[in-house]
């Protein structure tokens, strides 16, 4: 492999959607939502062109990571941090380092960028490798009042979220409507979905 990482362009845009909707089949329900996910982001205000890779193995793209605007919310007080997602690389690429240079080199630009923090909902087995923990441990909450294993933040510096508590808010892109799902699905040739173990209930 030769694999090169770079901010992604507008041609790469179908690819990369194609790509997540290859890499999150079957894996956290039946089907998947993310490549929808990441069409809306790139629709949103909250979307951030600069934090936004693709991996590439000799020119083909295999791989994509993106960021967003978030806010932690605790009354009147709101502080801006980042949502890193999707995050994503062809099933036939997977677990060959390449999802963690994307990760490494998104972070680096993240923090050269001023930004304070990172917010993920995420396999705790694999963040955790890089600084990511349980967001219940800066006083953070998901905006619904709940806290959970895959739910991490990363300081970008040392004390980055020291004294910032409350609520986090991901941009509205996350928020799937199945008709809306099903609409973008008959874009794509049709795939089977299939209930596995593992997938959220």
């Amino acid at each position: 492999m030769n694999i090169e990482i770079r901010n992604e362009i507008e041609n790469d845009y179908s690819e990369t959607e194609n790509i997540t909707r290859e890499a999150f089949w079957d894996v956290y329900k039946p089907g998947c939502n993310e490549h929808l996910v990441l069409h809306n982001l790139r629709l949103s205000t909250a979307f951030i062109p600069e934090l936004d890779f693709v991996a590439c193995d000799n020119g083909k793209v295999i791989g994509n990571i993106v960021y967003s605007k978030a806010v932690v919310t605790d009354g009147n007080k709101k502080t801006d941090v980042l949502c890193m997602g999707p995050l994503c690389v062809l099933p036939e690429y997977q677990k060959k380092g390449i999802g963690s240079l994307l990760l490494k080199t998104s972070i680096k630009k993240a923090t050269s960028l001023g930004f304070r923090a990172v917010i993920i909902f995420g396999n705790p087995a694999y963040y955790h490798r890089f600084g990511f923990a349980s967001a219940e441990a800066f006083g953070i909450k998901t905006k619904e009042g709940l806290n959970f294993d895959a739910f991490m933040a990363l300081e970008l510096f040392k004390g980055a979220l020291e004294g910032i508590n409350g609520s986090f808010f991901e941009d509205k892109a996350f928020e799937v409507k199945e008709e809306e799902l099903e609409k973008f699905e008959s874009r794509y040739p049709h795939k089977e979905k299939h209930v596995r173990e593992g997938q959220l209930k």
